[in-house]
């Protein structure tokens, strides 16, 4: 009977442990309000597209470039990017449905095909016949669907870390065709532990999946952790997040139709999708050429963002002067 009472004790401590941890781990959301007065920025400005707000930046003038950010990301993966390229063109980021200030969908339009969908309405909101594309991850695979539907009105095509690439028959037990190693992939496939996720997410785990991100974690700020944590608890992000990881890809992207100039940036250290991703779409695509970035993720915009949009500059046509990089690189020696 001793044992029987030790057991139990410990079992009570155990129990009464875990209720601690989910009490230390729940998040409540964040109202709109509350992200918008932190994250709206002076060129911030919210299209309303087919029942939705659509939260869209826009800046410069002259020939459009339309950038389009990844899974759980935002417009502010563009940040440097969009300031860099500004002076030369009009550049339009924008938050897709279930990220960042545009917040969920009410009929769930979150694959592939919806997206790229989205993007069309936004250039006709815009009046944008023709416009250059560039996509990271996710929205590399949304850019290849605009462009694969609609080539006529793709002036150029940039995908950096792209989704999306062609399915080979090796794939179906090859580790390059599973979804990284993010924890919300695999979390999102399990329907109890999802549903945690709707309460309970720890901040920590955000930085760790960053890391894993990131090439050299060192360059993962905290300013940047918060901003993707406080975004992904903007109200209604979390089970967009969950809803969107659950539906087919539905994606049909006809890679002998993308005959515009394709430029392919990709970082040689990614953990989410491989650098052989990016050499079966430089095989896929006519004409692309591949850019490897040996020291960068699977975010170059953010870890590398300047010898990144360097690339992108000078692919547009843009003369990047020799010391491009050398303010940057001061900076960051200074930090």
């Amino acid at each position: 009977m001793v044992w029987i009472k030790k057991i139990g004790k410990w079992v009570a401590i155990g129990m009464a442990l875990f209720l601690l941890l989910l009490t230390f781990m729940y998040r409540g959301e964040l109202s709109s309000e509350e992200v918008n007065k932190k994250y709206l920025t002076p060129e911030s400005q919210f299209l309303d597209i087919d029942g939705m707000r659509v939260h869209v930046r826009v800046l410069g003038e002259g020939e459009p470039v339309i950038l389009l950010h990844g899974s759980f990301s935002s417009l502010h993966t563009w940040d440097i990017w969009q300031h860099e390229l500004s002076p030369y063109f009009q550049t339009i980021s924008l938050d897709f449905p279930g990220h960042g200030l545009t917040g969920p969908d009410s009929l769930k339009r979150y694959t592939t095909l919806d997206y790229s969908h989205l993007v069309l309405r936004v250039a006709e909101k815009l009046q944008l016949n023709e416009f250059h594309l560039a996509g990271n991850s996710m929205g590399g695979a949304v850019a290849m669907q605009v462009a694969s539907d609609h080539p006529d009105r793709v002036l150029s095509l940039n995908l950096v870390d792209a989704a999306g690439s062609p399915p080979s028959p090796s794939d179906s037990s090859s580790k390059d065709n599973k979804r990284g190693g993010a924890w919300i992939f695999r979390l999102a496939n399990q329907p109890y532990l999802s549903s945690l996720l709707l309460s309970f997410t720890p901040r920590f785990l955000f930085g760790l999946n960053l890391k894993q991100v990131y090439a050299d974690e060192n360059k993962v700020s905290e300013e940047v952790v918060t901003r993707y944590y406080e975004l992904i608890l903007r109200e209604g992000n979390r089970k967009a997040t969950l809803d969107r990881l659950q539906l087919p890809r539905n994606a049909s992207i006809r890679f002998d139709r993308l005959t515009m100039p394709t430029l392919i940036l990709w970082g040689a250290k990614d953990n989410w999708i491989p650098l052989s991703q990016g050499e079966k779409l430089k095989q896929a695509i006519p004409g692309a050429n591949l850019v490897v970035f040996e020291e960068a993720g699977h975010v170059p915009m953010e870890e590398i963002p300047m010898e990144s949009v360097a690339e992108y500059l000078r692919f547009l046509g843009v003369e990047v002067r020799e010391n491009f990089l050398q303010p940057f690189k001061q900076m960051a020696d200074a930090s």
